[in-house]
């Protein structure tokens, strides 16, 4: 075949045989991404057939994850990121190092020399973006509070892990492998303290330029590019400015494809044209994930499942059991609840882009051996395979957890000081209050404005530092997660004027409001909406306030509220008919 439509081919059989085998996969009820994986595995070189360009694949998998990476960073901002800092932070680490050290272990356990061992640990350590942001989306959970912390803790691995892979060459022969042509520094002195500072100040370097000047410079071209009325002119800026920063971040700076346009995303976040971004790039985002999940099939030579049965087992026992009970312990450490902790952890049950580039670099300084790759391999094919059911699987954890264990009863329902009002509150905030579920970005500036109008505002968030915060401002603000009856009598529901929905996404606006008119019957709502549709379909099953637009969306809830708090005090000053008074 001519090298000249290699792509072509490559793109047309991926595209065509996910296609196919995704909605076979869809019909018997499995997650459309088992049937593209093995589309990968069926036009990958282990197979019988037409072999696919795997290196070509690879290429456009990673412009796939920039522009999923893009994508959350167009509805993640650096506020967002810090929120979750204290959990994501020490979350992200230790549940590195567990898995790092069931890893290295077990492959020390198999007679592999220390450094094959700890490169194959510190490959089953660190989850893959796409599969996570695929699964997060599909719960509809990307932008809630337990998926900021599980995109955060994702942030912190890949950081972590841009430091790993400049630290490896130095340290190859000291750990047994290869040296380096041309040679690498030298571990001893203080070289390796250098390469680590420089790295870190390679990073930092970078953070700032995308907060100082990024954020400035990048929103006012989108706005120069839309002032002109072409929308494939926006459309083109769009995905320039991803593949372009995460491109120039992996040249300049050193730091990943993935992280780069992340940050690009962030910068992006700040124009006022964000919305019509992240829509104009969702369709090059879908496709290109497909394609990231394609190349990960052809990677994978299914031999390995009946040459080494056992040790496929206790590397897919690591990612999924694990890496899931280091992450679940760690966030109830937090003192987060029993769902947020299965959640997250779930979310992590999985290997992909960075163990692949790990193992390659492993395997070039032959620190790795030569079966690691298949077993990384197949680890992370069937853990992407499974993590979809591992979500689905969830709930009725869950509700058998709370069923037949007392002790997942109390975490569920745990003695948080946070979770109740202090009995020092004012009384002006325990009657003909706005209750308000979610701080993010439009409950943030709804508060702010009903602060400069003295309008009485109980907070109900489940970001735990959050409240914490909060608390410290000498605002009132209940920790929880408003869908239990239980947060919202704390709020004070049963005498509140006005219940206000805030957040990102409206996967619990039904239950929330339920709730809500069980302990309130009469108790105004109103909800944003991330689209004009789904509010429709809120409005009429709820009857409530919908808000949808996304320009001045906060001033317009704020102006909502304090006019509906004006018509009631108004009409409480009426002098009530001569048979109503006492």
């Amino acid at each position: 075949m001519p090298h000249s439509v290699m792509l072509i081919n490559t793109i047309a059989a991926a595209f065509g045989l996910a296609l196919v085998l995704g909605f076979g996969a869809a019909r018997l009820r499995l997650p459309p991404l088992v049937g593209y994986l093995i589309a990968g595995v069926v036009i990958g070189p282990f197979t019988p057939g037409f072999i696919a360009d795997a290196e070509l694949a690879s290429q456009l998998a990673e412009i796939g994850v920039m522009l999923l990476m893009f994508g959350v960073g167009l509805h993640f901002s650096w506020d967002d990121l810090l929120a979750v800092r204290k959990i994501a932070v020490p979350g992200a680490a230790v549940q590195m190092m567990v898995a790092t050290a069931l890893g290295t272990g077990l492959a020390v356990w198999w007679g592999w020399p220390l450094g094959g061992a700890l490169v194959f640990g510190l490959s089953l350590s660190v989850a893959s973006t796409v599969v996570l942001l695929r699964a997060l989306e599909a719960q509809g959970i990307l932008e809630s509070h337990t998926g900021r912390i599980a995109v955060g803790w994702l942030v912190v691995e890949d950081l972590l892990m841009v430091l790993v892979l400049v630290l490896l060459p130095p340290l190859a022969g000291w750990l047994g492998g290869a040296v380096q042509h041309p040679p690498a520094p030298p571990v001893h002195g203080a070289a390796l303290g250098w390469a680590l500072a420089w790295k870190l100040v390679q990073v930092g370097a970078f953070v700032a330029l995308m907060l100082l000047v990024g954020r400035r410079l990048f929103p006012w071209l989108l706005w120069q590019v839309a002032r002109t009325g072409s929308r494939e002119l926006f459309t083109l800026c769009v995905v320039a400015t991803a593949i372009g920063i995460a491109f120039g971040s992996a040249v300049l700076f050193g730091v990943s494809f993935a992280l780069g346009a992340f940050f690009a995303g962030m910068v992006m976040r700040e124009s006022t044209l964000s919305h019509r971004a992240a829509q104009e790039s969702l369709p090059l985002r879908d496709a290109f994930a497909v394609l990231f999940f394609v190349s990960v099939g052809m990677l994978f030579n299914p031999a390995v499942l009946w040459d080494r049965p056992l040790q496929v087992a206790a590397v897919v026992a690591i990612i999924l059991v694990g890496k899931t009970l280091a992450a679940a312990a760690l966030v109830l450490a937090f003192r987060y609840p029993l769902n947020t902790a299965l959640t997250v952890s779930a979310s992590l049950a999985q290997i992909g882009e960075f163990s692949f580039i790990l193992v390659a670099l492993g395997t070039s300084l032959k620190m790795l051996p030569s079966e690691g790759a298949s077993l990384v391999l197949a680890g992370s094919l069937i853990s992407m395979a499974l993590n979809p059911l591992l979500f689905l699987a969830l709930a009725p954890l869950r509700a058998w957890l709370l069923a037949h264990s007392a002790w997942a009863r109390r975490l569920e329902q745990r003695d948080d000081p946070l979770a109740e009002l202090p009995m020092s509150t004012d009384a002006r905030y325990l009657a003909r209050q706005v209750v308000l579920v979610g701080y993010g970005r439009v409950g943030r500036r709804v508060a702010n404005l009903l602060a400069t109008q003295d309008v009485p505002l109980v907070i109900a968030e489940h970001n735990r530092e959050l409240v914490e915060s909060l608390r410290k401002a000498g605002k009132a603000a209940v920790f929880g997660n408003a869908t239990d009856p239980a947060v919202l009598i704390q709020a004070h529901i049963a005498r509140a004027a006005m219940l206000v929905i805030a957040l990102p996404d409206t996967l619990h606006v039904h239950q929330i409001i339920t709730a809500a008119r069980t302990l309130n019957p009469q108790i105004e709502v109103a909800v944003r909406s991330p689209s004009a549709e789904e509010g429709r379909r809120i409005a009429q099953a709820a009857e409530c306030t919908v808000f949808v637009a996304e320009e001045a969306l906060a001033q317009a809830i704020a102006q909502h509220i304090l006019q509906r708090n004006a018509d009631r005090q108004a009409h409480a000053s009426r002098p009530a008919p001569l048979q109503n008074r006492i």
